[in-house]
């Protein structure tokens, strides 16, 4: 799971990361307990690549009982720092240090792009109780908001990657892509957004994986620009994020 630099890059952005990304809406974990059959409260559950505990913190005031598993050392001592009465554990998805058949639920908000699917998914269905569910789910872009399309355009420049395509793969592709095909799947998109100032938007964008693993220097001249670019759009430093939330349940049999 943390095999790629990218993913390690964010143990030096512990602080930022939990003080800047975005949580999810409500209705995320609404769609999760539909698919559960039952409520999260009084749910054994395990967030895995839990970070600084975002989605971990969802789960708790749910009622559900959480434990973080998370690979990177600052990271789960951020998230230990923020989630005292969570248990945080240092594990792989691709290798769980969790006994079999012991959770109803696993979640990774964020974190399946790290694993190894041929080793995570199998893991997943050895963790889950029968009928138990593994929910994986991202804030994806919402590139019909212009300047969000814009700035992807520049962040992708910036990084020296391909620009995403301006929508998300159907139905078939976003399981397959997942590793998930053969399970029973039911797919959400949730779209909703925050307003946020300046500042925590660009320690936003700047703590994803593919700036970490750039020059520091680099880095801090794209903030700058994006900052004079920004305040032509939000005279008033404040900003509207606009997600789209993609989430996949799968079922175990």
């Amino acid at each position: 799971m943390a095999a790629d630099p990218r993913a390690r890059a964010f143990d030096a952005a512990a602080a930022p990361y939990g003080a800047s990304r975005p949580s999810y809406p409500p209705d995320v974990l609404d769609a999760v307990e539909e698919a559960m059959g039952r409520p999260l409260a009084g749910a054994r559950v395990a967030d895995v690549g839990a970070g600084t505990g975002i989605a971990t913190r969802l789960l708790r005031e749910r009622g559900a009982d959480v434990v973080a598993v998370e690979p990177g050392g600052p990271m789960a001592a951020r998230c230990r720092e923020t989630l005292p009465d969570v248990p945080v554990v240092r594990g792989d998805g691709n290798a769980l240090p969790l006994a079999p058949c012991s959770h109803d639920l696993l979640t990774y908000a964020q974190s399946w792009q790290w694993t190894d699917v041929e080793r995570s998914v199998p893991e997943a269905l050895r963790v889950l109780r029968p009928g138990g569910v593994l929910a994986l789910w991202w804030n994806t872009t919402a590139f019909d908001v212009p300047w969000i399309r814009a700035q992807h355009e520049r962040i992708a420049h910036h990084c020296k990657v391909p620009p995403r395509p301006g929508r998300l793969p159907d139905d078939g592709e976003a399981v397959r892509l997942a590793g998930l095909s053969g399970l029973r799947v039911v797919r959400r998109q949730v779209r909703w957004s925050r307003a946020v100032s300046l500042d925590v938007h660009l320690a936003n964008i700047t703590s994803r994986s593919a700036f970490l693993v750039l020059d520091e220097a680099a880095n801090r001249a794209f903030a700058a620009e994006e900052r004079r670019l920004l305040r032509e759009a939000f005279p008033t430093e404040a900003v509207e994020e606009s997600y789209v939330v993609d989430l996949l349940m799968a079922l175990r049999p």
